[in-house]
């Protein structure tokens, strides 16, 4: 990465090391300093509703994938109803549908949950994996903290991927139950890309604690929620997201639910679960 040095004011350093002295890295600050002074977007990660909704069965349609491409290029979701499994990538957004065809996402088409942003990578490394474990193992080694959020894109051939796909759930119905009943596929020899992120594990109650990574082909054919995969050869990148916004919605379902218990086992359980 990158180092700037140059000379400041005084006053400059002395406001710096205020803020600093409140717990905010110097890097940090000097990065959103100049991000905003040169216009440039730096490490938003904007998200729609939370985990804990979700869990609780609240997929009320409540920002269109336009509002959404206005605060990312980058990042994952799904649509109202929990009709299917989202991807954004290079600022156009996938859905790859329960019986498994993909089609870009129409912008008044309504999301209950995404997370989007910029994404700019600061990191890239060659590596391999024989599964998702060993994956998440290299990715792992190109984080430098446990505390912030992290965006992840990974592209190559992969030797095989395993997606699942979630289908169309009623409103109030538990989304460990809703993905208990999902469409599942394997593919091999397939190129394509994982987009998604890293959450610390003290967020784990509004977002995915760990990776949450979906997957799209090049060809833009294949879709879906990452369960599996395996790859001799893969371009991993990563970049640390410095801001974290959430679009809390206004719903009437969602000021009125019951939000207090600690989904974080029916979380897991639905993010790692196979079909049946």
């Amino acid at each position: 990465m990158p180092e700037l040095t140059c000379d400041i004011s005084q006053s400059l350093w002395d406001a710096l090391q205020r803020r600093v002295a409140g717990g905010e890295p110097a890097a940090h600050v000097v990065s959103r300093a100049l991000a905003d002074a040169l216009q440039v977007d730096h490490g938003t990660l904007f998200q729609v509703s939370t985990t804990g909704a979700l869990v609780e069965g609240i997929y009320d349609g409540v920002v269109s994938v336009a509002t959404l491409k206005e605060h990312g290029d980058f990042g994952l979701g799904t649509f109202a109803n929990l009709d299917g499994e989202m991807v954004a990538v290079d600022g156009h957004v996938f859905q790859a549908r329960p019986d498994g065809t993909v089609v870009e996402s129409p912008d008044d088409a309504l999301v209950p949950f995404a997370v989007v942003t910029h994404f700019q990578p600061e990191r890239d490394a060659a590596i391999a994996c024989l599964s998702l474990a060993e994956l998440e193992t290299k990715l792992n080694a190109m984080r430098d903290s446990a505390n912030v959020f992290f965006a992840v894109r990974v592209d190559g051939i992969f030797d095989f991927v395993k997606t699942r796909i979630a289908c169309k759930a009623a409103p109030d119905t538990p989304l460990v139950v809703a993905t208990a009943h999902q469409a599942e596929f394997e593919h091999r020899n397939v190129e394509g890309s994982l987009i998604g992120f890293w959450t610390p594990q003290y967020a784990r109650t509004v977002n995915v604690p760990g990776y949450h990574l979906h997957f799209l082909s090049k060809d833009r054919r294949v879709a879906g929620h990452l369960l599996e995969c395996g790859a001799k050869a893969l371009r991993a990148q990563v970049q640390h997201e410095a801001d974290f916004r959430i679009a809390v919605p206004e719903t009437a379902h969602f000021l009125k639910a019951d939000l207090t218990r600690d989904g974080s086992a029916d979380l897991e359980k639905a993010e790692r679960q196979r079909g049946t």
